[in-house]
């Protein structure tokens, strides 16, 4: 794509194995951690919470079917007490009160209570005692007192006989003589099962009917319920344990694999020591493994980088120095004095190379550690890059050579520590005009390719070897021109400046002209920055 563009010209004058182990638990590995645990300590309790309030709703629905019931069941027996004789009526509430296993009582007009069928014939039904009760039904009560605070239920009054036998003395009764309508009351037993009373007018002279059902069979369905709940919640622990268990042997056994695969790195005792990258897993593990991984080998290539660094320091010191020691031991016993002249001038230049490497070498071991605490901003490469250009030809720095540089219009923003850039600039500029002969132009661009922003400095020198593209950026290797002094470069200017491109999530890369011909390319490239 085409690009609108600034030109501007200076002219200057003179482990796979361990990983298997972990691909056998398949969808496992594709959950996260947080999933894992959530999922097996929330399923007993989803289950149990949602079983509690499955009872409280079974057991209001039971409830709601005995209410209907019950005034039913009141209802019809009003209507054949109504029309019958006091006798007839006495035997009905006998009757009904078997078959029904129910209370059955009248209250005159008076509200005066003439007629029991407890005590008009056997009781049909009777309270348990709970003093008498094993101890499984005090559990089971205490139980059901918990689920009802656990749901918030409404209290409900225990079941007391009252101590005048009047209709006034039940409120339901009380309801009813006043309403002319049935009503229903629900009481605990003192065993703490349902008591269910229903009112309801006996025909038009003003006598009431109250039954009362002892509704054992609904605590009993809830308890056998509550019983299927409990051991299903007991099913689901012992899921929940199981994986528990499987959970901690996919998270802790890796966890002992990659610390004990640390250790050995740490210790230093295993050069080749493996460390698990476990690919097979998605999760926070394996992200973890992986990040150990990466982090051991660049530790090692680190290491390895400092170790040969150090090898090179040494040679690259040595040679000046073996040269400086020769030229100072024969100065004692050399008289001519052009010949100490000469002498002289050698040791200079070698206490000058010298201090060049010892000033490179410096900057280079430190330069990482520097952008690691560096703050970045934002800047405008091709700003900078002209502010460059602009004081090397103040500064005569450029030799005879013309620098062209070409822009775009709407500039070029990086993110980066401008002092480094600089220094990666310069360092190009400098190994241009090295090779570029005198009154030759380099050329100097600054583009955008998609989301990078590319400066390629290209000199028209003899160009750089396919082969030798990337040995030009090792550290101390140096390809000069002939006519320049020996020692006049230390071989670390493209080795740091590659450094610092890296540490700006960038490259510099080596190429030849697009356009062909003799002449080299130094490109680097840095993430561009969006601005709003």
């Amino acid at each position: 794509m085409a690009e609108d563009t600034i030109t501007t010209r200076f002219n200057s004058r003179p482990d796979s194995r361990l990983d298997s182990r972990f691909a056998r638990f398949g969808w496992s590995n594709r959950l996260s951690l947080t999933s894992r645990i959530l999922a097996v300590n929330v399923l007993p309790l989803a289950l149990l919470g949602g079983g509690i309030f499955y009872l409280d709703g079974y057991r209001k629905q039971l409830l709601d079917e005995r209410y209907k019931l019950a005034r039913i069941e009141a209802q019809i027996t009003a209507e054949a007490l109504a029309g019958a004789t006091r006798q007839r009526q006495e035997a009905l509430l006998i009757q009904i009160g078997k078959e029904q296993r129910m209370r059955l009582r009248m209250f005159d007009a008076e509200g005066m209570l003439w007629a029991d069928s407890f005590a008009l014939d056997t009781p049909a039904f009777t309270f348990d005692d709970p003093v008498a009760e094993p101890w499984d039904q005090d559990f089971a009560r205490m139980l059901d007192r918990a689920v009802d605070t656990i749901v918030g239920a409404d209290p409900i009054p225990d079941y007391v006989e009252p101590a005048e036998a009047r209709a006034d003395s039940w409120p339901e009764l009380a309801r009813a003589r006043a309403q002319g309508l049935s009503q229903i009351q629900l009481r605990d037993a003192p065993d703490g099962t349902p008591v269910i009373n229903a009112a309801v007018p006996v025909g038009l002279k003003g006598s009431t009917l109250l039954t009362t059902r002892n509704a054992v069979d609904i605590t009993e369905s809830v308890r056998s319920a509550r019983s299927t709940l409990v051991s299903a919640v007991f099913l689901a622990l012992l899921v929940s344990i199981a994986l528990s268990l499987f959970m901690a042997r996919t998270i802790v056994r890796p966890l002992q694999l990659l610390a004990k695969a640390a250790i050995r790195v740490r210790l230093g005792r295993d050069r080749q020591v493996e460390v698990p990258r476990l690919p097979q897993r998605h999760d926070e593990i394996g992200l973890l493994a992986r990040a150990i991984s990466d982090m051991t080998n660049a530790l090692r290539q680190r290491i390895d980088a400092v170790d040969h660094f150090a090898a090179d320091v040494a040679h690259e010191i040595k040679n000046p120095l073996a040269s400086l020691r020769s030229a100072i031991e024969s100065l004692a016993r050399v008289e001519d004095p052009e010949l100490r002249r000469q002498l002289t001038d050698i040791a200079s230049h070698d206490v000058r190379r010298i201090d060049r490497l010892v000033t490179e070498i410096a900057d280079a071991s430190r330069i990482d550690a520097e952008l690691s605490r560096a703050v970045f901003e934002e800047m405008d490469l091709a700003r900078l890059t002209a502010a460059i250009i602009n004081s090397r030809e103040s500064r005569g720095e450029n030799e005879g050579r013309e620098i062209e540089l070409k822009t775009p219009m709407s500039g070029a923003w990086v993110w980066g520590v401008p002092t480094r850039l600089e220094r990666v600039i310069e360092n190009l500029l400098d190994n241009a005009v090295s090779f570029s002969p005198p009154g030759e132009t380099i050329s100097v661009t600054i583009s955008h390719d998609h989301d990078l922003v590319c400066l390629n400095v290209c000199d028209n020198g003899p160009g750089i070897p396919e082969d030798a593209r990337e040995k030009v950026f090792q550290r101390f290797h140096s390809l000069r021109p002939d006519a320049e002094a020996f020692g006049d470069h230390s071989g670390l200017g493209l080795a740091i400046a590659r450094t610092i491109a890296e540490a700006h999530d960038g490259s510099l890369i080596a190429q030849g002209r697009e356009e062909g011909g003799d002449g080299a390319c130094l490109v680097l490239r840095l993430p561009e920055l969006v601005r709003h």
